[in-house]
């Protein structure tokens, strides 16, 4: 899969915002990272061509999908955001000839190690250094149980990880010990392989794209509620998944920069197109508004399955709320850029609940902490809560160490947009890996970058 172009630098890249004017214009930010990985994965295990469009082109689903070319599956670019799949059927992955590198991306790596997991092939999977620090064993646990046998090369399952799949994959029922839709995905994804029903039990709802492109290719997924926020999903297993089509829309983990941006630089008015819009993801959307923000929905629609809208957004003040911990699974990758909010907020706001955090790219906690403390904000950890003192302004002035993660150095960079001062990353080569052009279309708005 020659995609040259996306090939992250082997250096750093050294990034400064400064405060800009009125952030203006209309603009599409890159499609969805978690249905593009999704998308790719089912596309390689279903029997036909599938082809997708607005493929997110970041590092890290391209990685999957060399990641489902070494598994077997014919995988295409046919133009831009286009791909065609000739998928391998369930259970069809055959032996790759060498490990397989998943970079930075966590998601793609515990997303096929389910699929790989109900085939009788030996895998490894590896990453870079930041990958390499990630506990990957609460998914190699369920995997186990269904049969797999797996090997980590360092404590907590971390990797590079040796994957025996089952010849025989046993169907279980699973209580998620954390809500993790990669967690979760990734037993369903084994699932497809055993036979009779296997079943995730979730007390808190996660994003739902997994169960809903399962459906969109044929697969039979049962959804039923428990409590008050909890889901009981049930898959039923070999099925003769058939190649359909996707339309990925726009990220809403993306959009939430420009989106924030926009919010917190006087007189800015910016229309982002085509949003994901779906309930699981919009906590950002929801928090927000409660704060005050000025987000108008326009154009409501359907596409490739998926609710999506254009969003209006202008700049105006913002006050301090208190997020529940039961919001963390809608927006567990906006909360550095929240905290951005935040800080531009009158009165205090408090994140809780963020202990899934602890273990993204780097510890996101620890690093969204920082990258406001660094910046003149006042801020505080409190277990797993962040309690952001907001006082409508940042000094900015900071350098922000990134540790190789992409919505971090985003963040900080946002953030220097508002700020009274310049605010520098270390790092923005890894915003590659999910946002491929972001500082030109921030740019674009009226950004200034250098």
């Amino acid at each position: 899969m020659d995609h040259s172009a996306q090939i992250l630098p082997a250096i750093a890249l050294p990034l400064t915002a400064r405060r800009s004017g009125a952030l203006t214009g209309q603009v599409r930010v890159p499609g969805d990272k978690s249905i593009s990985h999704r998308s790719l994965i089912l596309g390689a295990l279903a029997v036909g061509e599938t082809r997708i469009t607005g493929l997110l082109e970041g590092e890290d689903v391209i990685n999957t999908g060399k990641a489902m070319r070494a598994l077997g599956a014919t995988v295409e670019r046919t133009g831009e955001g286009a791909w065609r799949l000739l998928g391998v059927g369930v259970g069809g992955f055959a032996q790759p000839a060498t490990a397989l590198d998943f970079g930075n991306s966590g998601t793609g790596c515990r997303l096929v190690m389910g699929a790989v997991a109900g085939c009788p092939i030996q895998v490894v999977f590896d990453g870079d250094l930041s990958l390499r620090k990630r506990p990957m064993r609460r998914i190699l646990d369920p995997l186990e149980k269904m049969g797999a046998r797996t090997h980590a090369a360092a404590d907590g399952g971390r990797l590079p990880v040796t994957l025996h799949g089952a010849r025989n994959p046993i169907p279980i029922e699973y209580e998620a010990p954390v809500p993790s839709a990669s967690l979760k995905s990734a037993v369903l994804l084994a699932g497809l392989a055993a036979p009779g029903a296997t079943t995730v039990i979730e007390k808190e709802a996660t994003r739902d794209h997994t169960e809903k492109m399962l459906r969109h290719f044929g697969a039979s997924v049962r959804v039923s509620t428990i409590g008050a926020h909890g889901r009981r999903i049930t898959l039923e297993g070999q099925p003769e998944l058939e190649a359909a089509p996707v339309v990925v829309p726009a990220d809403p983990s993306s959009a939430a920069f420009p989106l924030v941006g926009a919010l917190i630089v006087p007189g800015s008015e910016v229309i982002l197109q085509g949003v994901m819009t779906n309930p699981l993801r919009a906590g950002l959307l929801a928090t927000l508004r409660e704060m005050g923000a000025a987000i108008e929905v326009l154009a409501e629609r359907n596409e490739g399955g998926e609710d999506v809208a254009d969003l209006r957004v202008r700049s105006g003040p913002l006050k301090g709320v208190d997020v529940p911990a039961e919001r963390a699974p809608s927006m567990i990758d906006e909360y550095p850029i929240l905290a951005v909010a935040a800080a531009f907020a009158e009165g205090p706001t408090r994140l809780r609940g963020l202990q899934e955090l602890r273990v993204k790219e780097s510890d996101r906690l620890e690093a969204t902490a920082a990258m406001l403390r660094g910046n003149g904000v006042e801020v505080a950890i409190e277990g797993d809560d962040l309690i952001v003192h907001g006082k409508g302004r940042a000094a900015g002035g900071g350098v922000v160490l990134t540790h190789m993660d992409h919505r971090i150095a985003m963040s900080a960079l946002i953030m220097g947009l508002g700020s009274e001062q310049p605010v520098a990353v270390d790092d923005a080569a890894f915003i590659a890996t999910s946002f491929p052009g972001f500082v030109e279309l921030m740019r674009g708005l009226g950004a200034d970058f250098s």
